[in-house]
This record gives structure tokens, C-alpha cells and sequence, in this order.
């Protein structure tokens, strides 16, 4: 690979992770202020969820020029603080189940559409890439979990609207974290297929 070639594919993935990390920090205060207002475990689930995938843009960014053994440790912190935001969300959601909630389902509903719509962006640009290395693909599990998890959240909300239940909102919760847990181990794992690959190279 040419110096030149280096250079672009190199700013494309940073212009890329910039674009998806303002993204991500719009959806943390939309999904903090909507969870707050609407009293929604699921919400403010997703509001920690997009904040700590901002810290681990910010780490993967940091990462775009540093050796692959750097790389490799941003990605394995990537999925350590996947990990211990799935453990907040659970403490969260058991508060709420014994101390009870009254979520809003048309404030979850149409928070979630909007973040739908802005992570299947965030989705689209990440898949776009070539060559993306551990850190990339760390980025775009991200954006593919939240995608999903949306759509968890827009069910939930119909069904909060339907019964005035909460246990809806405290199942998606839990959900958000099962799946953020699902994210952290296959970036964990990924890394270390990375190490493993590298050492069978040389």
C-alpha cells in the first residue's frame, strides 16, 4: 500500500468516526433528556449506551495512528466499558422494578424512531469503509446493537401504551444491557483473534 493510499484511507475512517461520534453524543443527551422526562429505564439505557459509545469513539480515534498493539488495547477498553455499562443498567432497572416507574410510551416511541433513522446512518457510514481494523468493526457492532435496540424500544412503548405497565420499559432495560454485554465479549474476542493472527504471522 502506498504512503498516499495510507494517508486517505486513514482520513476517511477518522472523518467517518467524527461523524458517528457527534452523532452518538446528540443521541446521549436526546435519549438522557427523553428518559428523564418519561421516566424510562429503556431510554435513559440507551442515553448511557450512546454516551459510553462516544468515550470509546474518542479512544478509537486516538487509535487511527498508533501501532496495532494500541489498537488492540483501545478495542479491549472499548469492551470492558460496554461491560460496565450493562452492569449500571441492570442496577438501574432493579431500582426502578422495586421502587417502581410510569414511563411514557409515546415519548419512547418517538425518541426511538428518531435515533432508529440516526444510528442506521451511523451504520451506513461504518459499513462503508475498507478495511476496517478491530476498532472499526469495534464501532460499527456499536452502531448495529443500538439499531436494534431501538427497535426494542419502539415495541416497548406500544406495549406501555397499551397495558400502563412499566414492565415493558424494565424489560427493554435489562435487554439493552444483554445486548451491550453480547457487544462487549465479541469486541474482546475480536481483539484477541487480532493478537492471535498477527503472532501467527510473524
Amino acid at each position: 500500500m502506498s504512503e498516499e493510499s495510507f494517508d486517505l484511507d486513514t482520513a476517511e475512517k477518522r472523518r467517518t468516526l467524527w461523524i458517528v461520534l457527534l452523532l452518538n453524543l446528540g443521541l446521549a443527551a436526546g435519549f438522557g433528556v427523553s428518559g428523564v422526562v418519561a421516566d424510562s429505564s429503556a431510554l435513559i439505557a440507551n442515553g448511557l449506551d450512546n454516551a459510553s459509545d462516544g468515550i470509546v469513539y474518542i479512544i478509537s480515534l486516538l487509535a487511527l495512528s498508533r501501532s496495532q498493539v494500541w489498537k488492540r488495547g483501545a478495542a479491549l477498553t472499548s469492551g470492558v466499558l460496554l461491560l460496565l455499562f450493562a452492569a449500571g443498567v441492570l442496577l438501574d432497572a432493579g431500582r426502578r422494578y422495586f421502587s417502581g416507574s410510569e414511563p411514557l410510551g409515546p415519548t419512547m416511541i418517538g425518541m426511538a424512531i428518531v435515533a432508529a433513522f440516526v444510528n442506521g446512518l451511523c451504520l451506513w457510514l461504518l459499513k462503508r469503509l475498507r478495511e476496517p481494523d478491530v476498532n472499526m468493526r469495534a464501532a460499527t457492532t456499536f452502531s448495529l446493537n443500538d439499531f436494534v435496540s431501538n427497535g426494542g424500544i419502539i415495541l416497548a412503548g406500544l406495549i406501555v401504551l397499551w397495558t400502563g405497565q412499566n414492565w415493558p420499559d424494565l424489560v427493554v432495560g435489562v435487554a439493552v444491557a444483554a445486548i451491550a454485554v453480547k457487544g462487549g465479549l465479541e469486541i474482546l474476542r475480536d481483539a484477541r483473534s487480532d493478537a492471535d493472527t498477527e503472532g501467527t504471522d510473524q
